[in-house]
């Protein structure tokens, strides 16, 4: 280690210790996710500081940190921390949040979350157990039970003093609206803080007018992507959940589904260049290497399918050089134009601008920008050929060429992933290897057969 890493070591200890003593202060400034990311870095730096640093945190305060650090530092926490102070961690936590902590813990020491799981009592040891069963792609995983509600026959000042309460005690935060249910538990809708306070206090909440309830729920079975379609299209700070009954059964918050946007952003990203995004987050260069490997020999073998095309025409590339010195032009601005088509395509369909009724008008959208696009560029190739080689029909090749491979570029980088879609296969994945081989192929095979039938 030299001294410059010694040096950071020695900062980023001084700075935790100090923000640590910070938060036990009243009115303390100290943000969880700034102590997450200098305790990241830490670890990188040196493990056995940084498992030191974790036994100092208060417990209340991990709790915060531990839900702002990523899945992978989850599941190995427990070889830094005892199981006891894993457990007064999680208590600390949001119903959500821990829920996947415990998740994360069980993936690699299925005892220690299970001891946790025990420490709870009846009721919250079922509550947990009902969000940890849930998929990762359904809405009851992603709740938390912890909301201010009220029953419709109950008093408006005596349901904000129960408010207050229980802010002070700590079992409620980041409250923006209060959620109404009958007698029996049944959601009516909900009201917004700002609208509650000037209610008079002494009315029920049955005495609000229906018009100033908000009625945007969603049901624990739903997909997440229901939930961030209801968030971001009404703008909402957060969603009540309600089971098969009706009943209110917890809440979604915006910056869980921000959280999600996020993901699955990424999640695209790495799809689109054949990388596993989970597989990424582990440390193991072997688990990684191998991740990528997989797609990279899927690669391999339409790469030889290119190959074999041109190996059709070798005799003609033979005969005349000028056309091995064009080719990487015609697979270049075929395989760039598809990736344009394909990314917005994959990218309108993950935010749910394209549905099953819009696909014919998203592939004649895409070939009609691809066929515009390939007759600009016909003619500047086409002048350039001429220019480069005196030879007025190389110009006409290439062009005739850029036409043919646009169009097909356009036309497969939309249908592409709306195939892969139908068939129930992940758009993001694949389309990309699967895109590059139908456009080196058509550029190719065009190019190279125009080439033999009008030049020789």
């Amino acid at each position: 280690m030299n001294e410059k890493d010694i040096e950071q070591i020695e900062n980023l200890l001084e700075q935790l210790l100090e923000e640590i003593s910070q938060y036990k202060e009243e009115n303390s400034t100290v943000h969880p996710y700034d102590i997450a990311e200098q305790l990241l870095h830490l670890r990188d730096l040196d493990e056995e500081q940084y498992s030191s640093i974790l036994r100092k945190i208060p417990s209340t305060l991990l709790a915060e940190v531990l839900s702002e650090m990523p899945d992978y530092v989850q599941e190995e926490i427990s070889e830094y921390i005892s199981t006891k102070k894993l457990v007064a961690i999680t208590s600390n936590m949001d119903t959500d949040d821990a829920a996947d902590f415990i998740q994360n813990i069980s993936e690699d020491h299925e005892d220690v979350a299970q001891t946790i799981l025990e420490s709870f009592d009846d009721e919250d040891k079922e509550l947990l157990e009902q969000l940890i069963a849930y998929s990762d792609d359904e809405a009851g995983s992603y709740m938390q039970s912890e909301l201010f509600s009220a029953k419709e026959n109950e008093n408006i000042g005596d349901a904000i003093k129960r408010l207050k309460a229980l802010k002070e005690s700590g079992e409620v935060d980041n409250i923006w609206h209060c959620h109404i249910t009958n007698i029996k538990g049944k959601y009516i809708g909900s009201v917004g803080l700002e609208e509650l306070i000037i209610f008079e206090h002494t009315s029920k909440f049955s005495d609000i007018p229906s018009e100033k309830f908000r009625t945007y729920n969603i049901s624990h079975k739903a997909t997440i992507k229901e939930v961030v379609d209801m968030v971001t299209n009404y703008n909402l700070t957060s969603v009540p959940v309600l089971d098969d009954n009706n009943r209110l059964v917890g809440r979604i918050t915006s910056d869980d589904v921000y959280d999600i946007i996020q993901e699955s952003a990424t999640e695209q990203i790495y799809n689109m260049a054949g990388v596993n995004d989970e597989t990424e987050q582990v440390e193991s260069i072997y688990e990684i290497g191998k991740g990528r490997a997989v797609w990279l020999a899927i690669n391999l073998v339409t790469a030889i399918a290119a190959s074999v095309v041109i190996g059709i025409f070798d005799t003609t590339i033979q005969s005349l050089v000028a056309l091995a010195i064009l080719m990487p032009i015609v697979a270049s601005m075929g395989g760039n134009a598809g990736t344009q088509t394909l990314t917005v395509t994959v990218r309108q369909m993950a935010l749910g601008d394209i549905e099953k009724e819009d696909a014919r008008k998203t592939i004649q959208k895409e070939v009609l920008i691809s066929l515009a696009n390939g007759l600009l560029f016909a003619m500047i190739i086409g002048v350039i050929s001429y220019l480069w080689f005196s030879m007025p029909m190389l110009g006409v090749v290439i062009a005739l060429s850029m036409i043919i491979n646009l169009l097909g570029a356009g036309f497969f980088g939309a249908v592409i992933p709306l195939s892969l879609q139908k068939m129930g296969i992940d758009p993001a994945i694949g389309s990309t290897v699967l895109l590059t081989t139908v456009t080196d192929v058509v550029g190719f095979f065009s190019f190279l057969g125009l080439a033999t039938l009008i030049l020789l």
